[in-house]
């Protein structure tokens, strides 16, 4: 059986010095924020935490239900990219999280744009019966969450520093589904844009559609700047590259990155949808020519991450559970896509 991750290892496998890794465990000062985000994430991946995790708190749980029917749960809200209650996406993420919370008559308390070295220094742990995260979530917070020995659910996130129950949109399954039905409509030529890095997400839908395309011999032709970093943003990507043949369809990461493609598209004098396709993912822009989309159900996502940390707060030794919520796929009117037309090949 494997031993305690030494210091060393990390380093090694961060490519960074020992002192760097001491500071960054330490929550202490001395190295940036990105090297420390670089440094959790690799001990995480190495099994650090795992190794090195506190004791878990055990108990009789059922004998004190209705005492934990009435605590609070805490809601952290990370305003990073547009993460926050006005967001078409986390907004009834968000209400779906209090709206069972209410139906539980459990009390909530909300952290949004949490800052410092010890978010939760000012919350008295045993006050505090679970938290629910919505969205990425640092590592270092993470950590602070994972100190207090309280149950944690997150939504649309997962991070190796924290091992803990989490509540997905069945990313891969609908992607795969969304691309068979492009498929059998006749589209042969595509093209993924998004940052898979910047989110598990994101990553899983690309994993779909590539896999999607193999299994029906389909060659992939994918230009790998619309899937790095600076797909993040569309005005950044569209300055930096010079597209070459359009495909048939660009499949986007999610709605909002189709919105702000379609106009970049638009500013070429490519018309979407008369020469090329655009698909999307979340069901969150309807004024936009979005061929085919995925209709999350977004405030299920959050009542259901709910009913999980009431299960995990009286079965505290249980193994950690992913849940799926699967989505609808939307195919839109084809509007003049001579593509689409096509015989069916399935």
């Amino acid at each position: 059986m494997r031993g305690k991750v030494k210091i060393q290892e990390i380093a090694d496998f961060a490519g960074v010095s020992k002192f760097a890794v001491s500071r960054a465990l330490s929550g202490k000062n001395g190295v940036s924020e990105r090297t420390r985000e670089m440094i959790m994430k690799a001990a995480g991946q190495l099994g650090y935490f795992k190794n090195n995790e506190p004791a878990r708190f055990t108990g009789e749980l059922n004998e004190h239900e209705d005492m934990k029917r009435s605590g609070t749960i805490v809601v952290l809200f990370p305003n990073v990219r547009y993460q926050n209650r006005d967001s078409v996406y986390w907004g009834p993420v968000f209400d779906g999280v209090n709206a069972r919370l209410s139906q539980r008559g459990m009390d909530i308390i909300t952290l949004t744009e949490p800052s410092g070295e010890h978010v939760f220094s000012l919350l008295k742990p045993e006050a505090i019966q679970g938290v629910i995260t919505i969205g990425s979530v640092s590592t270092q917070i993470l950590l602070d969450i994972k100190r207090m020995n309280i149950p944690v659910v997150m939504i649309d996130h997962s991070d190796p520093a924290l091992h803990c129950d989490t509540v997905f949109s069945d990313n891969f399954s609908c992607m795969q589904e969304l691309m068979t039905k492009l498929i059998s409509k006749g589209y042969r030529k595509f093209q993924y844009v998004g940052s898979i890095k910047d989110a598990p997400s994101y990553f899983e839908r690309w994993l779909a559609f590539r896999t999607t395309l193999e299994s029906y011999q389909i060659e992939l032709n994918q230009d790998p700047q619309l899937i790095g970093p600076d797909a993040q943003d569309m005005y950044l990507l569209f300055s930096k590259i010079k597209l070459g043949e359009l495909p048939e369809v660009f499949v986007c990461a999610h709605d909002v990155n189709a919105r702000y493609l379609i106009e970049e598209l638009n500013k070429l004098q490519i018309q979407v949808p008369e020469q090329c396709a655009v698909t999307g993912y979340d069901n969150t822009c309807d004024n936009y020519p979005i061929l085919a989309t995925v209709n999350v159900n977004k405030e299920l996502l959050g009542m259901r991450a709910v009913d999980q940390i009431l299960w995990r707060i009286l079965n505290p030794s249980s193994s950690y559970e992913k849940k799926l919520i699967y989505g609808d796929i939307i195919i839109r009117d084809a509007h003049a896509h001579p593509i689409a037309s096509m015989e069916s090949v399935m």
